[in-house]
């Protein structure tokens, strides 16, 4: 009973701590625009759907940005798994792509704002469907193309690299193995390659995803934002609203916690053999 008191109390100390040493330094300083009470920022957290200086709600502001993230996150999945993938297994294709692809690495997601601005504009999914009135056009405006590109940016290299480093160390003995059986390359890459390969992949998708969470601030605000919780934040913050401030970047603290849970509880559930095997 102890014992699970005492694991059940653990992961808590960090918080509570924090949490004190906050209160504290709010006191101290005395200051809301500097560091509120924490009390204010709990109360934003636990309302809300709540208005907040003409922005829309918390939680309005986080389901937007959940889409833009979500979008550029699975845009960036399909295409560096696969890529990943055949680099992984054909030398040929790593040698023709890799010295490539590694110019690109370097460049801060960032930095890719004035070229994205020229190429996108304000262009959305409103524009690709040609949908200029109504309910539809208000959420289909909100994912501007320029967005789901920094987010894809970010998002992109560490599945890809990821994959490409789970797919080459694969024992080599599995799939001389499956190919003496009888498997064709398409079996091999089924049965065999992509299964010892996945948790690597996934690795590199929670990776992924913690990075695209990071992007999203910056992608919303690029031009023609008028929504999501990162323009949330730095709007609040012009007006010097330091509690909204705060209650938004724990918001994303949150919700991107809840997702990397979901991808533990898969390695948990389907990759718990290569713990074992270590």
């Amino acid at each position: 009973m102890k014992d699970r008191a005492l694991s059940l109390s653990v992961p808590v100390m960090a918080p509570a701590f924090f949490a004190l040493v906050w209160m504290a330094l709010a006191w101290r300083i005395g200051n809301q625009v500097i560091l509120p009470n924490i009390g204010q920022v709990t109360d934003l957290l636990v309302h809300p759907t709540e208005d907040l200086i003409s922005m829309g709600s918390i939680a309005g502001n986080v389901a937007v940005s959940l889409v833009r993230v979500i979008m550029g996150y699975a845009a960036a999945a399909a295409i560096a798994i696969p890529l990943g993938v055949v680099m992984g297994y054909y030398g040929f294709v790593f040698k023709l792509f890799n010295g490539f692809l590694n110019l690109f690495r370097p460049i801060p997601p960032l930095a890719w704002v004035p070229l994205v601005m020229a190429w996108f504009g304000i262009s959305s999914l409103a524009t690709m469907f040609g949908v200029e009135t109504g309910t539809a056009y208000i959420y289909l405006n909100n994912i501007k193309f320029s967005m789901l590109f920094i987010i894809f940016i970010g998002a992109f290299y560490p599945i890809l690299t990821s994959t490409i480093h789970g797919v080459q160390n694969v024992n080599q003995t599995l799939i001389d193995s499956a190919r003496v059986l009888g498997a064709n390359e398409r079996q091999v890459f089924r049965k065999v390659l992509l299964p010892a390969a996945m948790p690597s992949i996934i690795t590199g998708m929670r990776i992924g995803l913690g990075i695209a969470w990071m992007c999203l601030v910056s992608a919303e605000m690029l031009p023609g934002s008028l929504s999501g919780i990162g323009y949330m934040i730095t709007h609040a913050f012009t007006l010097a609203s330091t509690d909204i401030v705060i209650a938004g970047m724990i918001s994303i603290g949150v919700v991107g916690a809840l997702m990397d849970m979901v991808f533990r509880r898969i390695e948990d559930k389907n990759f718990s053999w290569r713990r074992q095997s270590q």
